[in-house]
């Protein structure tokens, strides 16, 4: 599991770690570990907590609100967004699996698929992970969402695209890529997707006009200088996920990141 400071948080999900610090210590939203030195480290569960309080406050949820619904003690107001995800929610809950692929498809000719992905399924997903009976409706929801990527990937190849190949690195969260395969089948792209995360991939030779590759948390140094090899022999690599954050700061950088405790 990969540990991060207080400082590479705030980076990859976009937050100020006064903020972080104050959502611990004023409303008891977080509880990261600490260091012999007394400084703050988040794992992988903590930045999925931290992505969803920020789905809430962006939808107008009073911070002061928010550990209530993390409980499940207090429902949210139907607004928004969250409209959207408590109404997929209702159905998912009444294990009505074949209303919740109608409302997914429902919802992906209203809305955007990026938007749909990243304001609706991600933080539901998000949401669903605190207790057994709710991992159990996650799945559920993941097997209906991968039929949907399908679908979406099916539709878009009717259509003239560039190819592009899909892949995760690593030990990922493997929904993920079914979740950005929606969104880029929605941008027009022939995805071609692998299921199972590569260990240690080789992408010379791959006939793909582009290549995403999703991994999450720091890269070892052996896939950062993997990764750097492919950027000098100009392969159309882009890399997504936590990692691709971490990525855009060098090294010593990280370091500079401890004394924000």
């Amino acid at each position: 599991m990969s540990l991060y400071s207080i400082g590479e948080v705030a980076r990859i999900c976009g937050i100020n770690p006064v903020t972080l610090r104050a959502w611990q210590r004023r409303y008891g939203l977080l509880k990261p570990q600490r260091t012999e030195g007394g400084h703050r480290l988040f794992d992988d569960s903590d930045l999925e907590t931290i992505r969803t309080i920020l789905g809430w406050i962006n939808r107008g949820v009073p911070v002061s609100q928010v550990k209530g619904l993390l409980e499940g003690s207090i429902t949210p107001l139907p607004s928004g967004w969250s409209q959207l995800e408590q109404k997929l929610l209702g159905v998912l809950q009444e294990e009505k699996t074949q209303k919740v692929r109608q409302l997914i498809i429902e919802l992906g000719r209203e809305y955007p698929p990026d938007s749909l992905v990243n304001n609706v399924l991600r933080p539901l997903r998000t949401r669903l992970t605190s207790t057994p009976s709710t991992l159990y409706l996650r799945g559920l929801l993941d097997g209906v969402l991968i039929e949907h990527a399908v679908m979406c990937m099916n539709a878009a190849r009717k259509k003239s695209g560039i190819k592009v190949l899909l892949a995760g690195w690593g030990d990922i969260d493997r929904t993920e890529l079914w979740l950005e395969s929606i969104a880029r089948s929605g941008e027009g792209l022939h995805i071609d997707l692998l299921p199972d995360p590569l260990v240690d991939p080789h992408l010379e030779g791959v006939k793909a006009q582009q290549i995403l590759l999703w991994a999450e948390g720091r890269l070892t140094n052996i896939q950062r200088n993997k990764y750097l090899q492919w950027q000098k022999l100009g392969l159309p690599i882009s890399l997504l996920g936590s990692a691709a954050v971490l990525l855009q700061n060098p090294p010593e950088e990280a370091h500079d990141a401890l004394p924000f405790r």
